[in-house]
């Protein structure tokens, strides 16, 4: 048996920051004031990632490690905004982190390594491959929800994300276990093909569906699997509770992509109908439970329910009667929604995380009373975000939403879009009161708004972004279709 050495040029990204985990470890061990040479050893893990992806980006499909690996236009754009969104989570939660004694080795390590499972999932093509990628990023996320460990909040909010989030993963290995029994391979593309060709067992295929489908829900957080969404925001730290709604979220993206579209695209007409149902009572839970809401992370975490609702309705909408001309159109309006929801939710944790002081947290709609009177302007990126999630023109999220339903439509699921514009004007209510209530209401605290100039610049050109992208969104929404077109 010759050993045939792989070539390690397309995953030559995941290669470095796995290098980097043990350097950030090791430095973090042995240093005596580790903190902030680990900060920025992690930034420049991030950094150097992207250099390694951007120079290694050619716009052609590679294989390696046996097939179980794939580089490609998608992965490449996905694994930037990765870089990206972890990067920014890490400047805006510094702060936060060492006033609360949690800021420390542990929490870059488990950064960085959460980072690489989520590389591992968007470059995964290979259900191994994709299963290792998404526990190394659960289990990561796990630990960092309890990184606080004398929280009694935040240990219970772990223990609940760790016991659904292993019920998942039984359901996306059961899915995967008969997908592989009816079509003989492990393989992605390998599972495309067989099912193209008709040889696999239909009816084995059709559980293995519904199965893996299950599964990547919970990671989306999605209904009926959204359990674990508004107590975990609610529980973790908002600056852990930053990480989970950002950067994964990119991930399960792509790992949709990955299983639904080159694994099981010849299935698009049965898992459509399961990611219409999804979509639908997403949006319809996530808008109706966050108006009850007076904890605006549990708030944004229904919110984000009804998001990720929204972006299933691009995914369901690819393939109509057979006719897959739709599809290119839909799943980029998918992946720009996809990336909006992450830029919104960085400006709306972030200011979160700017008012956050030693002891306090900023949590509630009181917190934000009479914040035009401590800061207009960062008063007036809040009501960006808010204005932008609810779909207000002319916001990066309006034209997400509307990118989305026009692909809805196109579809032939007028019902359907008819029913998230109305779901939108009901979610309208609560992103406006918290308007109101930084305007119109006196403030409760009025001291003074403290944070280092570099988290209020970039926090300024995150909600500026919202604002810009909202009035140019073309250029955004050509680099999703082109970086899928490299990769359908």
């Amino acid at each position: 048996m010759n050993f045939v050495i792989p070539d390690f040029y397309p995953a030559a990204a995941e290669l470095f920051v796995v290098a980097m985990s043990f350097v950030v470890l090791m430095v973090g061990t042995f240093s005596k004031d580790p903190k902030g040479l680990v900060y920025y050893l992690t930034q420049l893990t991030l950094l150097g990632a992207a250099a390694v992806t951007v120079t290694s980006m050619d716009g052609q499909v590679s294989f390696t490690f046996s097939n179980m690996y794939v580089d490609d236009l998608m992965g490449d754009f996905l694994k930037l905004l990765v870089y990206f969104s972890v990067a920014i989570v890490l400047l805006y939660s510094r702060g936060y982190m060492s006033d609360r004694k949690i800021e420390s080795t542990e929490y870059y390590v488990l950064v960085v390594f959460a980072t690489l499972g989520m590389m591992v999932m968007i470059a995964a093509n290979h259900f191994l491959t994709l299963y290792l990628g998404l526990e190394l990023l659960s289990l990561s996320l796990y630990a960092l929800v309890a990184l606080q460990r004398d929280s009694a909040r935040a240990t219970e909010a772990a223990m609940k994300y760790f016991v659904l989030g292993a019920l998942a993963s039984g359901l996306l290995l059961y899915g995967i276990s008969m997908l592989y029994g009816a079509t003989g391979t492990l393989e992605i593309s390998g599972v495309a093909q067989a099912i193209y060709h008709q040889a696999g067992n239909k009816t084995v295929l059709m559980f293995g569906l519904v199965f893996v489908v299950a599964g990547l829900a919970f990671k989306l957080g999605v209904v009926p699997f959204h359990m674990w969404i508004p107590d975990v925001y609610h529980g973790a730290p908002t600056a852990i509770t930053l990480m989970i709604a950002t950067a994964p979220k990119l991930a399960a993206f792509g790992m949709a992509m990955r299983l639904l579209v080159n694994g099981l695209f010849e299935l698009a007409d049965q898992w459509q109908s399961m990611l219409m149902f999804l979509g639908v009572l997403s949006i319809i839970l996530g808008n109706f439970a966050a108006i009850a809401q007076a904890n605006l992370k549990r708030m944004l975490g229904y919110s984000g329910i009804s998001h990720m609702g929204f972006m299933l309705l691009g995914l369901m909408s690819g393939v109509v009667g057979g006719d897959r001309h739709f599809a290119l159109n839909a799943y980029s309006s998918s992946m720009f929604y996809v990336v909006s929801y992450v830029l919104m939710s960085l400006a709306s944790f972030g200011v979160l995380l700017l008012l956050s002081r030693a002891g306090v947290e900023a949590e509630t709609l009181d917190d934000l009373k009479g914040l035009n009177k401590r800061s207009s302007w960062f008063a007036g990126v809040m009501a960006m975000v808010m204005f932008s999630m609810a779909g207000i023109p002319f916001f990066i999220g309006f034209f997400a939403k509307f990118s989305v339903l026009q692909a809805v439509v196109a579809a032939g699921y007028v019902w359907v879009a008819i029913l998230a514009v109305v779901m939108s004007l009901i979610g309208a209510f609560y992103y406006l009161r918290v308007v109101k209530v930084m305007f119109f209401d006196e403030p409760i605290d009025r001291s003074m708004i403290v944070a280092p100039a570099d988290m209020r610049v970039l926090l300024s050109a995150n909600g500026l972004a919202i604002a810009v992208l909202g009035l140019m969104p073309q250029a955004l929404m050509s680099l999703c279709a082109y970086a899928l077109l490299g990769s359908l």
